[in-house]
């Protein structure tokens, strides 16, 4: 998991040298705050949940791929107008669930309409639900005891690439199967991990901490 982990930094780190630096840094200078990045981000969001309960697959994968690049810029935007603080760090962590949830909503609320009714569909959202809940709880609880819990294959940026390909490619069933399957086991495996840290000698493991927080994108929830 090691060499996951350093990929997808490394990833990250080439979209904030050549996207989000030059991004953020036009919507500061017409006015967007970052607050205001986090607001767009979830509405966007929201939209795609309801476009998704009306069939509307296609649109709804745009809207996500906007909502999660809003998102993405919204802390490009607070490093830059330095107001970075814990009322939007908690406002943005507790807004991106309420995006990702909004999206998994509308396909279970589609899949229980007696035309389109698909009960596996339905329990598949369910679990994705779910489980994202629980690999950012996980993270979070290991983060207030001292460890980083960053440990998983399908974090936000992965989910929301999943989402949108498949409701663009009109396949909104298999990006169910992938998450409500994959999602509860990333946060299994996340816990676990997390778990294994937590009974290292406080040394060693305040050491490892220390070499994740290095190079651990703070939004990779």
């Amino acid at each position: 998991m090691a060499d996951l982990q350093t990929t997808r930094y490394a990833l990250r780190r080439g979209v904030s040298r050549w996207f989000e630096e030059p991004v953020s840094q036009a919507l500061i200078k017409v006015g967007i705050s970052a607050n205001i990045a986090t607001m767009i981000g979830v509405a966007l969001a929201v939209g795609a949940g309801v476009l998704a309960g009306f069939g509307h697959f296609w649109i709804a994968g745009i809207l996500v791929l906007l909502g999660a690049t809003f998102d993405m810029l919204d802390g490009g935007i607070a490093r830059r107008t330095d107001s970075v603080g814990p009322r939007g760090a908690l406002m943005d962590s507790v807004l991106d669930r309420v995006s990702e949830s909004a999206v998994l909503v509308g396909l279970a609320a589609y899949y229980s309409r007696p035309e389109n009714v698909h009960q596996i569909a339905v329990i598949l959202a369910v679990l994705a639900t779910a489980g994202s809940l629980m690999v950012s709880y996980v993270r979070a609880r290991a983060e207030g005891l001292g460890y980083k819990g960053t440990e998983g294959y399908l974090t936000r940026p992965e989910r929301v690439v999943i989402m949108s390909a498949l409701l663009l490619a009109g396949q909104p069933v298999w990006a169910l199967w992938v998450l409500g399957v994959g999602t509860p086991l990333s946060a299994a495996h996340r816990f676990i991990a997390a778990y294994i840290e937590a009974g290292k000698p406080p040394a060693e493991a305040q050491d490892q901490t220390t070499v994740q927080a290095d190079s651990t994108p703070a939004d990779s929830r």
